[in-house]
């Protein structure tokens, strides 16, 4: 037979549950509150995308062909700043931010200061890229391990080729950026590692243009050991 504490107690844990069981029903108003405005902060975005910022992604493109074409041109002043009323790359990020236009304006910002040999500025735009095209977010890779060999900074330049060569994935661009790693190795003197990437080069891209002549960087770099 049960003594009253222990009564006691099971009516206690009893009353102690029932509450949790109700929390929807007393908790309404407060979640409906915030139902509500999820739905208005979904309602607020896809008027954001439509509204506002669709037409500046028509608008940015429109803007831009003008400084894609001086580029192409090699021009690389009139690229940056604009010419004629259309804007260079640089007024296209500043304007457009947010934009694919501008995201991908930093790609063309970053090479036309690395052919001017504003290596800094190079790097900056480069590594601001954040595309979705594989190809041109290896070149992006490759061209930022280009800057950096020029500033002598070749731990860096040795991470971005091998970021360079693993993003391309392919026979065109892989073996370019392997070469140049392949010699960043040879100017920090870590000649294995050097011959080492200049032979996956003659065994995972036989047919590629750097591999005609790699027998010739393989045994400079083993020469060196």
């Amino acid at each position: 037979m049960s003594t009253p504490q222990a009564n006691t107690k099971i009516v206690n844990e009893d009353k102690a549950v029932k509450p949790t069981g109700n929390f929807v029903r007393e908790n309404q108003k407060s979640l409906l509150f915030i139902a509500a405005a999820v739905v208005v902060l979904a309602i607020i975005y896809i008027a954001y995308l439509k509204v506002y910022l669709a037409p500046r992604e028509v608008e940015a493109a429109d803007q831009m062909h003008v400084a894609q074409d001086f580029w192409a041109k090699k021009d690389w002043d009139k690229a940056i700043k604009g010419d004629a009323g259309y804007p260079g790359f640089e007024k296209i990020i500043s304007e457009y931010s947010n934009t694919k236009a501008a995201n991908l304006a930093y790609f063309y910002l970053g090479t036309a200061y690395l052919n001017k040999g504003e290596y800094r500025k190079a790097i900056d735009n480069l590594s601001s890229y954040r595309g979705d095209d594989y190809m041109v977010a290896a070149e992006a890779l490759g061209s930022t391990g280009d800057a950096y060999v020029e500033l002598k900074e070749y731990d860096n330049a040795e991470s971005y080729f091998q970021k360079a060569a693993d993003k391309a994935a392919n026979k065109f661009l892989s073996p370019l950026y392997l070469k140049k790693l392949g010699l960043v190795y040879e100017a920090k003197k870590d000649n294995k590692a050097a011959a080492d990437t200049y032979k996956k080069i003659k065994s995972d891209y036989p047919e590629s243009p750097e591999a005609q002549n790699i027998d010739e960087y393989i045994a400079r770099a083993e020469a060196k050991q």
